[in-house]
């Protein structure tokens, strides 16, 4: 068992029985009373997510799992297909498992998936990713005026992110994907 202080992103913990994945957290230590961590968790079987907020004296039962380097190759309406790139063996992991994470993820992207107990959960993005703009409205004039500094830009991935004004079809830009926002041109 581990204290609520260990809590991180991409832990996994085991909670009445069932596996979360901890997508975000916040540890808060408060002028008055007890420091405590919030954290939103994705239940491994279901992907129904619940926000849950432990005291400091509170334990958990942080989970431990296995990170292996593979590849992605292609997605369908069942789910993500990956390929371990030493003995080229694939794994496929549920939609509703990386519905977040989906728009991320390119053909060919190296990628550390996530497994416990021979079931592959999750995967570990990079901080941020390059990606190609496919679709983006041309800027009109007097848009800065209006306040509206940005627009929707849709990447190679079909991923749709807020971009500034300049950016048009066939840019490359990097994309933060803890935040899914925009960063700077690639």
């Amino acid at each position: 068992m581990s204290k609520s202080a260990d809590i991180a992103k991409n832990v996994v913990i085991r909670e009445n029985g069932e596996l979360f994945l901890v997508t975000e957290f916040q540890h808060v230590n408060p002028g008055k009373g007890s420091a405590f961590t919030r954290a939103r968790l994705k239940n491994i079987r279901s992907g129904k997510t619940l926000e849950h907020t432990y005291k400091d004296s509170d334990t958990v039962d942080i989970v431990e799992v296995e990170r292996r380097r593979m590849q992605y190759l292609y997605g369908d309406q069942s789910g993500y297909t990956f390929m371990d790139t030493t003995d080229y063996e694939q794994v496929m992991i549920p939609k509703a498992l990386l519905e977040d994470r989906a728009g991320y993820l390119k053909e060919g992207q190296e990628v550390n998936v996530v497994v416990f107990e021979n079931s592959p959960i999750t995967v570990d993005l990079p901080r941020k990713i390059t990606l190609t703009v496919t679709e983006a409205a041309p800027a009109v004039k007097g848009d800065t005026a209006s306040g509206n500094v940005s627009k929707e830009a849709v990447v190679e991935t079909g991923l749709k992110v807020a971009v500034p004004l300049f950016i048009k079809e066939g840019d490359r830009i990097v994309i933060n994907t803890d935040s899914g926002e925009y960063v700077e041109r690639g």
